[in-house]
């Protein structure tokens, strides 16, 4: 975990921070470069794809909720990319780590690209496309503590262009104490679910996943209810949260339960304005245990 402060340089070169970015940090060999798929063309040519190094594609499939990431590393990427445009369709843009003075070797990489598979699968926050975990390759006493700083700075850098799937997801604090002055709490969160979703998640795992929670709710929440879109179209269970950790990248959560959903209701969304559950909505549970009807929650 990094401790200590430290400043990165980012340099666009087309002006466009969307189609490339330059990445260095003071007192390091290593540079980085995050560019866009549809511009790899445009690119190909750069005098930092010369050198060896470790990448990481990044982009997602349709209908999953977490990234998709492959991890690779070459010392021809002009090769590797223009085969990767061909033959993976998923990666919207890719980010490239390689030594500013071309010190990194080929056991060296493949040690980065094992390292980074491994990191990846154990936080859980994508989906690592790399069919099968590399082997470690043998390398020197030294050899290991240098690339082990060369590791270290790429994962102090991730996280500034927006690529968090590297790190474990932090359980969020809950606040025990009830705001002051108010004795009805906005501390409830209704999801809409549909049914296969309810059955196999809020059901089967205790756990819900994929929320956009505001930051100033993070920490309030207590309770989580289901709103079964089909076929009932009512709020049907709840369940008490345990933990809120981040889910993927992003501003999405997960909310783990500190045991089984409980029926309530069901509260039916008799009257109300079409479009009141097309997404997450607060509420307090002393709501929820009276409402008869989806209108008396909010």
């Amino acid at each position: 975990m990094q401790t200590n402060p430290y400043t990165i340089r980012l340099f666009m070169p087309t002006g466009s921070p969307s189609s490339l970015k330059i990445i260095e940090k003071m007192n390091w060999t290593g540079v980085g470069v995050e560019f866009a798929r549809r511009d790899w063309k445009l690119h190909r040519s750069r005098p930092e794809f010369k050198n060896a190094g470790v990448y990481i594609l990044v982009g997602y499939e349709e209908g999953e909720d977490k990234p998709k990431v492959y991890i690779g590393q070459s010392d021809n990427f002009k090769d590797r990319f223009d085969k990767h445009v061909l033959e993976k369709d998923f990666w919207d843009r890719a980010i490239v780590f390689v030594s500013s003075n071309n010190e990194l070797n080929r056991a060296h990489i493949t040690w980065l690209e094992y390292k980074l598979v491994q990191i990846a699968n154990e936080a859980q926050r994508s989906v690592v496309e790399n069919g099968n975990n590399p082997k470690e390759p043998n390398l020197s006493e030294f050899e290991k503590a240098d690339i082990n700083q060369f590791l270290r700075e790429i994962l102090s850098i991730l996280p500034l262009i927006e690529l968090k799937v590297f790190e474990k997801p932090e359980k969020i604090v809950l606040d025990e104490a009830q705001p002051k002055g108010i004795t009805d709490p906005l501390n409830t969160i209704v999801v809409p679910a549909q049914e296969d979703g309810f059955n196999e998640v809020f059901l089967g795992e205790d756990c819900w996943y994929a929320i956009r929670i505001g930051g100033g709710k993070l920490d309030k929440i207590k309770y989580i209810a289901a709103y079964q879109t089909s076929p009932i179209s009512a709020v049907t269970h709840y369940a008490e949260v345990d933990s809120i950790e981040p889910y993927g990248e992003g501003d999405k959560y997960k909310l783990n339960f500190k045991g089984k959903a409980i029926k309530v209701g069901p509260i039916h969304y008799g009257n109300a304005k079409q479009g009141t559950m097309q997404s997450p909505r607060y509420t307090s549970f002393n709501k929820l245990m009276q409402a008869k009807v989806v209108d008396d929650l909010f």
